[in-house]
């Protein structure tokens, strides 16, 4: 693909999935990595990316790792990926060990790191049945479901409505996750929170899976993860005059709602991770002015 469909292709949710997001981000600024190494050039190409999507850490930290480091690799576009797909790759083996014989697993929108870790439980030879909602208004519990269909895996598919009513029964919640913050404040997909909430309130044990590059170090410094707010038409096309439509992408969880974070690191508590993050990728932390 071209830089310019690729940027077109993650505004437009053609490509879903952080990781994926992530990915195919540091692919288009590789494009532009070959004609220029003019830093201000760069940087520029950069925002353009980051501005297809607002609330994607991983894609901004993939990015910036990248421009810091393409003297130091002969192609930190392929160093950047192949953190990202062995990141994924141990996140599997370490959520799969959480899913045992005769689960029912719930899970909202999509996350391809959910979809790995239940594809991996799979292939162990363990059975179980997922719940997923369909994530309106752009249905990408669809995907969700399609991609473990595929893979002999058991689903039941539901209006996003009755999530909190069938999540009861359930033994266990993954969902994704777009964003950490400093404070261990959770971003990801609207829908979450109640899911959580509702979890909490039958003990079923809730984990967002995620790539710890999702960390936004932009909160170390006090600024506030975006939630990105998108197009109304998506809601509502033709909506009638005097109806206002809000579309947020993404809502905020507590730390405390959740039981953890699976990442490729290991299994932490949500304020944990920030320190574990630290030590493990220093070089994500820059000086702030």
């Amino acid at each position: 693909m071209e830089y310019q469909e690729i940027l077109e292709k993650i505004k437009n949710l053609e490509i879903q999935g952080a990781i994926n997001i992530a990915i195919k981000g540091v692919e288009a600024f590789g494009l532009k990595l070959k004609e220029t190494q003019d830093e201000a050039e760069l940087k520029k190409y950069i925002q353009e990316i980051i501005d297809t999507r607002a609330t994607e850490p991983a894609m901004r930290n993939g990015l910036n790792f990248c421009l810091a480091n393409r003297d130091k690799f002969k192609d930190p576009v392929a160093e950047t990926i192949k953190y990202f797909t062995e990141s994924k790759k141990k996140i599997a083996e370490i959520g799969a060990n959480k899913i045992h014989d005769g689960m029912k697993i719930f899970t909202h929108c999509h996350s391809s790191t959910v979809v790995a870790i239940l594809i991996e439980a799979k292939n162990q030879g363990k059975k179980f049945e997922v719940y997923n909602t369909e994530t309106r208004p752009k249905f990408q519990g669809r995907k969700t479901a399609t991609n473990l269909a595929k893979e002999g895996i058991p689903v039941l598919h539901m209006v996003d409505s009755c999530g909190r009513s069938r999540i009861r029964e359930c033994d266990l919640f993954l969902f994704g996750c777009d964003a950490v913050t400093t404070e261990g404040f959770l971003i990801n997909k609207i829908g979450t929170e109640s899911l959580v909430d509702a979890a909490c309130e039958s003990s079923v044990p809730a984990y967002s899976c995620t790539s710890a590059w999702k960390f936004d170090i932009e909160t170390v410094y006090g600024h506030d993860t975006e939630i990105e707010e998108r197009d109304h038409k998506e809601v509502w096309e033709d909506a009638p005059a005097g109806v206002k439509i809000y579309n947020p992408a993404f809502e905020i969880t507590r730390p405390d709602k959740f039981s953890g974070i699976i990442t490729e690191l290991g299994v932490f508590k949500a304020e944990a991770l920030v320190t574990e993050v630290q030590k493990s990728y220093p070089y994500l932390f820059t000086e702030k002015s």
